[in-house]
This record gives structure tokens, C-alpha cells and sequence, in this order.
């Protein structure tokens, strides 16, 4: 393979397993495939604009996140389009683009695929013009966010504590659906998420048939219903038993509405929640969504 540069960036915060230990993995293993690297920490505001110039000055092929999938969509957000490789050392709470690109949580198996050095073009998309590289909730997933976020302890115990003390308070909101071709229809709704890959993280899958590549976006909404109905509807959908709406619009009595388009706008005039990617993110009354076709080179095994 070609010269190579890699910029290893870790999130001190993310997750909850030891850093040091990872740090002194990446520096043996780097260091034994002769490849030039540099360890730099994760921007805690999100902004990595200051990676470009570094990337260009320095000749970087590879950056290599090693952290969640709230670091992984900022720093695909800012080198979306460019030549520079995009790897995963999973270590966030869901790591649900890891998962559903079939990266391994162990970080010397990651290692192993980032060396191999096999990169594939997956798509994004925007939601008002921020990026997000996996999924977006709007709604009960996006209250989820914002609570978690808040919690001094990390990791997936406490991640199922917040959704369970939210699913005994879970409301539904109004929204309005409106679809290429200005098809539109209202829905009373617990959720709705926008998946480019297969994954909710920590390998649930809430969108069975979305794929990285398609250039289309997997809608899932969970309609009102009772709580009973919502945990029914919602494990059935996990599991992949509810088959696309072809037409939404006339989806009637369906509990759970399943499709794909390439993009759409969302009416929130009561103000849901949103997550993107896993973190939280202020609420607007319209969201419009779109995808990004071949938006980063992620190296895959």
C-alpha cells in the first residue's frame, strides 16, 4: 500500500472503558507497521474545521476516530467530500455506524481492518444543514438523548435506565409528513427516526433493510398507540418483522409506517425532541432532510 499518515483522535469522555491502555495499543501496533502517526484529543464543541489544513500540510490518509458515533458524525461532517479515509475504533455507548459497517468493538481488531486499509464510499445526509453519518430521532429517542447526556455516568446500564424512565412517561406528538412530489399526510406520532445504516447502536437494528450505500433514507414512525402497543410495535420492528409501506400517505391503520426516499420534510409544531446520532440537538419547528450520496471514504473490513 501507499504512504501512509494517520491522525488517531480520542474522545477522553466517550464511553467508559481506558484510554491510556488504548493509546499505548495504537502506539505499538502503529509503530510495528511502520506507518507515521499522531495522537490528537477530541474537540470538545464539535468542530473539527481545524483538521483540513493539518491534513493537507501533512500529507494525512487516514483519520481514525476513536470514540462514539456523536464524534464520528462531527469529524465525517467536516471532511465529507474529501479524499482523506475515515476509520473507527468504536468506544462510544451504541457505535451504531461501527455496527452496522461490521467493525469489531475489540480496538485490536478494529486496528487489524483500519491497516488492511479497504475503504468504501457510504453515504450522510443533513438535517437542516447539519450532517449526521447514522441516524436522527425526533421524539421519544430524542428525549432519551437529551437525558442521557445529562447523567454523570456513561454506558449502556445507564443508557436502558433513561429509556425505560421515559418510555412510563412517553407522549406523542403531531407532525407532518411532506414527501418528494409534495405528497403530504399528518401523523400522530411516539417517534420518528431517519437511519442511513441498519442501526440504533449496540447492534439493535431499527431499520432492517436501510443500507450505507443506497442513496436512500429508511423513515421509521411509531404511531400512537398504548404503551403496551408502543414496546409491541417497537420490539416488532427491531426485529425486523414489519414489511416498507409502499405509499405512507394511505398506510391507515399500520402501527408502525416503514419507507425510504431520498429526502423529506418533517412539521414539529410541537417542538419534539432531536438526537442526531446519538447526541442531543436543539429542536426546530420544520426539519428538511436529504441525503448525501458517497459522503466519506470509510475504511471497512
Amino acid at each position: 500500500m501507499a504512504h501512509r499518515k494517520i491522525i488517531y483522535l480520542i474522545n477522553p469522555i466517550s464511553g467508559t472503558r481506558g484510554k491510556r491502555s488504548l493509546k499505548e495499543l495504537i502506539t505499538r501496533r502503529t509503530q510495528q507497521e511502520g506507518i507515521e502517526f499522531s495522537i490528537l484529543p477530541t474537540d470538545a464543541g464539535g468542530d473539527y474545521s481545524f483538521l483540513i489544513p493539518v491534513i493537507e500540510k501533512e500529507g494525512v490518509t487516514d483519520v481514525v476516530i476513536c470514540g462514539g458515533d456523536g464524534t464520528v458524525s462531527a469529524v465525517a461532517a467536516a471532511l465529507t467530500g474529501g479524499s482523506v479515509r475515515i476509520a473507527i475504533i468504536p468506544m462510544g455507548s451504541g457505535n451504531g455506524l461501527a455496527f452496522a459497517a461490521g467493525i469489531p468493538k475489540d480496538p485490536s481488531k478494529a486496528l487489524d481492518i483500519i491497516f488492511a486499509g479497504n475503504a468504501t464510499c457510504i453515504d450522510g445526509f443533513l438535517i437542516n444543514g447539519k450532517f449526521s453519518c447514522m441516524l436522527c430521532g425526533i421524539g421519544f429517542d430524542g428525549g432519551v438523548a437529551h437525558q442521557f447526556a445529562r447523567e454523570a455516568k456513561r454506558g449502556l446500564g445507564t443508557y436502558v435506565k433513561v429509556t425505560l424512565s421515559h418510555f412510563f412517561r412517553a407522549r406523542c406528538y403531531s407532525f407532518r409528513i411532506v414527501l418528494p412530489g409534495h405528497t403530504s399526510f399528518p401523523v400522530e406520532a411516539f417517534f420518528i427516526d431517519i437511519a442511513n445504516g441498519n442501526q440504533f447502536g449496540n447492534n439493535v437494528t431499527i431499520a432492517p433493510r436501510a443500507d450505507l450505500h443506497d442513496g436512500l433514507l429508511d423513515i421509521v414512525i411509531v404511531k400512537k398507540a398504548s404503551r403496551l402497543r408502543l414496546l409491541l410495535s417497537a420490539t416488532r420492528q427491531v426485529l425486523g418483522g414489519y414489511k416498507m409501506t409502499a405509499t405512507p400517505v394511505d398506510a391507515g391503520t399500520k402501527k408502525v409506517l416503514y419507507f425510504q426516499t431520498p429526502a423529506l420534510v418533517i412539521a414539529n409544531p410541537e417542538g419534539a425532541p432531536l438526537h442526531i446520532d446519538g447526541d442531543p440537538a436543539p429542536s426546530a419547528g420544520e426539519f428538511r432532510i436529504e441525503i448525501v450520496p458517497q459522503a466519506i471514504r470509510l475504511i471497512q473490513p
